[in-house]
């Protein structure tokens, strides 16, 4: 720790939350006292007032600490304020122009996506996925690419059992099938075998949507792209849509993480 700072607590809360946040999974509080070299016992009363207030969670089973909704919700914070928009637009803007399909761009907001930027191609139906809308992520095509992209205890701290599964089907819908954690790492699984994510009809009834993650510089998912077309889309559009997220989202990955 920097020496003779006149708020030190600030400093250690602030540093444990980047050394957090610089980390793949989860780690113990000794792991985290050891690397910063602050005192075990100091690192565990931070980190309790951390967990009150929803900056970490904590991971009895595994006695490990890893970052929380709020910590998610300040990195969504960062995000509406224009850079990721800034940046993804025109990658979304070309991708409704090559395919004629409306395109959008989210970023995960604890458990649900909160959209960015929605690109509207002419003469298509008017989506749900406008700007400032929150959807639950596990039923969204940009949801799904970011979840698969968590490591398991970020993804089992977010969704804890099922009560954290957001309903949002009207009672008596054909698919409105109960959600698990279980169901959910079997359609995760899924993703991460393709390379992509899809939903289908579960958003709005008669059109699916292909998305892909933007990751930062420690893989971490920053945000997701996607396109939504009808559901009976020929295979060839289907294909081109699919291919048109991962390379518009591969742009903006490198691009946030000053590549060209």
């Amino acid at each position: 720790m920097e020496p003779g700072s006149k708020v030190p607590a600030a400093d250690q809360t602030l540093a444990i939350l980047a050394h957090l946040a610089a980390q793949r999974g989860p780690v113990p509080a000794a792991t985290i006292a050891q690397a910063l070299e602050i005192p075990r016992s100091t690192v565990y009363h931070l980190l309790a007032v951390m967990q009150e207030r929803g900056f970490v969670v904590h991971l009895p089973e595994e006695r490990r600490y890893g970052l929380g909704i709020a910590a998610f919700e300040l990195s969504s914070g960062f995000s509406r304020q224009q850079p990721l928009a800034r940046l993804g637009r025109p990658l979304v803007a070309a991708l409704v122009d090559r395919l004629g399909e409306s395109g959008h761009l989210a970023v995960l907001h604890g458990r649900d996506v909160l959209y960015l930027v929605e690109e509207r191609a002419p003469r298509r139906p008017s989506l749900v996925t406008d700007v400032g809308v929150r959807l639950p992520a596990h039923l969204t095509a940009t949801g799904r690419a970011m979840l698969a992209e968590l490591p398991p205890a970020q993804l089992r701290a977010l969704y804890p059992d099922r009560a954290a599964f957001a309903e949002r089907h009207p009672e008596g819908e054909a698919d409105a099938a109960e959600w698990s954690y279980g169901r959910l790492k079997r359609v995760l699984a899924d993703v991460r075998a393709r390379g992509w994510a899809a939903e289908d009809g579960e958003v709005t009834s008669g059109l699916a949507s292909a998305g892909a993650a933007v990751v930062d510089h420690l893989g971490w998912p920053a945000a997701a792209i996607a396109v939504t077309f009808p559901d009976d889309a020929a295979t060839g559009l289907r294909e081109r849509a699919v291919e048109g997220v991962r390379e518009a989202a591969a742009t903006l990955s490198r691009r946030i993480r000053g590549i060209r």
